[in-house]
């Protein structure tokens, strides 16, 4: 199959979908689709396991010194959740439109060892958070079918499973497969490692310690620091901080609580220091951020807890912490 030639047939099944700026949400929960008409410099974003598929438009993620790019040519795979800076081009007349497709753990997993020991598959892999990948056709194919089950609820209902399955598939022997399903297999340090990040993301409004994440991870300090910063990108105390910071994003732009309230539900015992901190992250004060995401990306309608994308999930017990999008 002829990429360049279906980009086309693609991109405006996607357009459809996907008629007002911001994310447009689906029949599907693991799959939305992002218009932006505009360009975005230094956003800071924090993805679920997942991938994004840009049809159109131009997308750059930054993460540690390295630039992940993904575009019309070029795929962005997320193994772990973890908080990076991201740049777009876009314009009225020619909006980025982008599909943001969910992992489904159980599913992958189920894929993953399935597909363990058999050939191009090394265990010895590492895991990456991020990797960039060329569009393969066998990509493209599943994706505008998908879409176009989207398109009819009666082929979505027959066809839909499958073709996530597929998709996943296609994903997990694409050339960051085995990067993917190292994370999946959870082997040694990493494992240890991820499941620091559940534990992270299960009690981010405590005071936790590197020490005492270390201790629950079975591992010296040091070594700790050095797994979890190679992992991702960050230090242990630099990923809780985003963490609250991009929970408290979306909460604001909810108009759930005052900034204060939201301030000591995400962790902060200064509502001082939380607005310091959230203006240094995003660059904008929590009221202009909240402004922000709504202009660009559509208001947020989504609570806590729910199925829901962009988010962050717990694959061990399937529950949910939303994320700020981008």
């Amino acid at each position: 199959m002829n990429y360049q030639s279906d980009t086309p047939s693609l991109l405006a099944l996607a357009a459809e979908l996907a008629p007002r700026p911001g994310y447009n949400g689906t029949s599907l929960p693991s799959v939305r689709i992002l218009r932006s008409e505009t360009t975005l410099e230094d956003v800071p974003v924090l993805y679920r396991p997942g991938a994004v598929f840009v049809l159109q438009g131009f997308k750059q993620g930054f993460l540690n010194g390295e630039i992940y790019r993904y575009d019309a040519e070029h795929y962005l795979a997320v193994s772990v959740p973890v908080p990076f800076r991201m740049a777009s081009q876009a314009s009225p007349s020619h909006p980025l439109l982008a599909i943001y497709f969910d992992f489904d753990l159980n599913l992958a997993a189920e894929i993953a060892t399935t597909l363990k020991g058999q050939a191009g598959h090394d265990e010895r892999i590492q895991v990456r958070s991020l990797i960039s990948s060329r569009m393969e056709p066998t990509i493209t194919d599943v994706l505008q079918r998908l879409l176009q089950a989207l398109h009819h609820p009666q082929d979505l209902t027959i066809l839909g499973p499958g073709l996530l399955r597929e998709l996943h598939y296609r994903i997990l022997v694409g050339p960051q497969g085995a990067s993917l399903m190292a994370a999946l297999r959870r082997n040694g340090t990493t494992d240890r490692i991820v499941q620091s990040l559940t534990l992270i993301r299960e009690r981010y409004k405590e005071g936790l310690s590197v020490s005492e994440l270390a201790v629950t991870a079975g591992m010296s300090v040091p070594s700790y620091h050095v797994g979890f910063k190679r992992l991702t990108g960050n230090t242990p105390i630099q990923y809780l901080k985003a963490l609250r910071l991009h929970e408290a994003r979306l909460m604001i732009a909810r108009r759930k609580e005052s900034i204060a309230a939201i301030a000591l539900e995400v962790g902060y015992a200064s509502p001082a220091q939380f607005s310091r901190d959230f203006k240094r992250h995003f660059r904008r004060g929590p009221s202009e951020e909240a402004k922000w995401m709504r202009q660009h990306l559509g208001e947020p309608t989504y609570t806590r807890n729910e199925d829901l994308a962009p988010e962050v999930t717990d694959s061990r017990s399937g529950r949910g912490q939303s994320q700020s999008p981008a």
